[in-house]
């Protein structure tokens, strides 16, 4: 399909009308983004980070991305931290209720154990890890490992949570997805807490959190802690 459309746009389109600029413009943005750039003649690991607010379809692009990589035949574990026990103990699942059997770990130590003989390791909840998740994750791929990470960016108080900073500045794709705010309709970019609770760890989902928009957090959480 790529190659139709670089014919299309680069070769019969005039090169001079105004369309033929904007659409190259896109495309070539577009091509960046879908093909791989990793040099497939040596073995080459990478690091993908999904990253975002609560609800915005994290754990639902990594089963994706997961999916596929076990459609091509590539042997494919996944962990997630023991603490994480929402839905399942044993599966990484989705708000939308899809699963995928995982491994659960107390220390990312484990994984570098469990993943070393995989094709592809995907971390989720990743924030919930110590620093040395960012070590393990960077040897894996040095080690030829495919990593695929996905975690939440911020903390209820709209702070860089935990190691996921770190690992989206080592990593050489991040995606960051969004959730809707249901109060404005804009793009969510913050997990607001609406529980009582002060620890930084509490698990919860509708209950206890939701997905808001810049102006909700600031009105809101800002706001309100300055006063």
């Amino acid at each position: 399909m790529l190659i139709n459309l670089r014919t299309i746009l680069f070769l019969n389109a005039p090169s001079s009308s105004f369309s033929f600029i904007i659409l190259k413009q896109f495309f070539a943005k577009l091509i960046m983004f879908l093909e791989n750039t990793i040099n497939h003649s040596k073995q080459s690991g990478w690091m993908e980070v999904i990253c975002g607010s609560m609800f915005s379809g994290k754990t639902e692009e990594l089963i994706r991305r997961l999916r596929r990589a076990e459609m091509a035949g590539q042997n494919v574990e996944i962990f997630k931290p023991k603490i994480d026990t929402r839905y399942s103990e044993e599966d990484v699942v989705s708000h939308n209720q899809t699963k995928i059997r995982s491994t659960a770990v107390e220390s990312p130590s484990e994984i570098l154990l469990l993943g070393s003989n995989c094709d592809v390791v995907a971390i989720d909840e990743a924030q919930f890890f110590d620093e040395s998740i960012v070590d393990v994750a960077n040897q894996l791929a040095n080690n030829g490992i495919r990593v695929v990470i996905a975690g939440l960016d911020m903390d209820f108080l709209g702070r860089p949570f935990g190691p996921m900073p770190n690992l989206m500045a080592t990593a050489e794709y991040v995606t960051k997805v969004h959730a809707i705010c249901r109060r404005t309709g804009n793009l969510a970019n913050y997990s607001m807490r609406t529980s009582a609770g002060k620890e930084l760890v509490e698990l919860g989902e509708t209950e206890a959190y939701d997905a808001v928009s810049r102006r909700v957090f600031v009105d809101e959480v800002l706001k309100t802690k300055e006063d």
